[in-house]
């Protein structure tokens, strides 16, 4: 082995849980930057977001899937067969539920495909700052029951709580290797993809009651203009019917605007300059069942 690599660590995290357990939220408290998606809505993320976190002796990769759940239409076929592969191609799997929630159909489902998957997997229970720690003790023995785990490690995503351990935990099972990433890279994912993720995570919030997941966006333009530090963003954002397209714009365009105002903030955080943000609503009726119209928006079969 050549000396640069000994005794540095480095390694692939799958994410695995049922949809809105705080995978996100996990993933952008351990990586210190907002680069997944995050809302209350179950089902938000939809590709691989790999966040990569570098410390003095080891490098980890996250891979945060969509969440394991029962497809309903193409594009669940789809998410299912991206989060299943995941599992087989990383050093380890770090299974996460809610502690809120305990244990129902949706944990059943997923340890079912555990099963046949030798990968170390480690059970975190996340949300543990909202019940009572008697409640979390018999949680724990009801899920031992269930599944021989590698570990198993309480966190708290949100507040932080016990987020260095596990990540020290992790290292522990991660082979030696080097540093695939550069140490200021966080993600692995073109800029173009994270900016159309934090306009579709504004998009979705401000829509809650009315749209539900029957949004895609699309960049259509990123470019740096050489003579001021501004990027120009064109985006259209995709719905499903024409009733969603009035929503989306809002009266006289105010929810548009909102949208525009909030993502540009985000864009500009990660960018690090000025942005000039241009959105458009587009109907593209039924796209999450055209398999055609899911390459377009970047869900691509044949990569998995």
């Amino acid at each position: 082995m050549d000396n640069s690599t000994q005794g540095h660590k480095s390694g692939f995290i799958s994410i695995i849980g049922r949809p809105n357990v705080g995978k996100s939220t996990f993933l952008n408290r351990v990586i210190g930057q907002k680069i997944a998606i995050m809302s209350d809505k179950p089902q938000t993320t939809r590709n691989k977001v790999q966040g990569v976190l570098t410390t003095d002796d080891a490098q980890f990769i996250f891979i945060d899937t969509p969440g394991i759940h029962k497809p309903k239409h193409k594009l669940g076929d789809f998410m299912m067969k991206v989060a299943q592969n995941t599992l087989k191609e990383v050093d380890v799997i770090l299974f996460m539920v809610n502690a809120e929630e305990g244990y129902g159909r949706g944990e059943e489902f997923i340890l079912e495909k555990f099963q046949s998957v030798r990968t170390p997997i480690f059970l975190v229970i996340n949300k543990i700052d909202k019940i009572h720690p008697d409640k979390l003790m018999n949680l724990i023995e009801s899920y031992k029951e269930k599944y021989e785990f590698s570990e198993i490690i309480p966190i708290s995503a949100l507040e932080g709580n016990n987020v260095e351990t596990l990540l020290e935990q992790i290292k522990t099972y991660l082979p030696e290797g080097p540093q695939y990433y550069p140490a200021d890279q966080v993600t692995d994912h073109p800029e173009r993809f994270i900016v159309s993720e934090l306009i579709r995570e504004k998009a979705l919030h401000l829509t809650r009651e009315e749209i539900p997941h029957s949004l895609a966006v699309l960049i259509d333009k990123m470019e740096r203009r050489e003579d001021k530090d501004v990027v120009h963003v064109m985006a259209t954002i995709i719905v499903e019917r024409d009733s969603q397209k009035g929503i989306v714009i809002g009266k006289q365009g105010k929810m548009l605007k909102e949208i525009g105002q909030r993502a540009r903030m985000d864009i500009e955080n990660l960018l690090g300059s000025k942005v000039f943000l241009e959105l458009w609503v587009k109907v593209q009726k039924d796209w999450r069942n055209k398999m055609s119209q899911l390459r377009d928006f970047g869900f691509r079969e044949d990569e998995y």
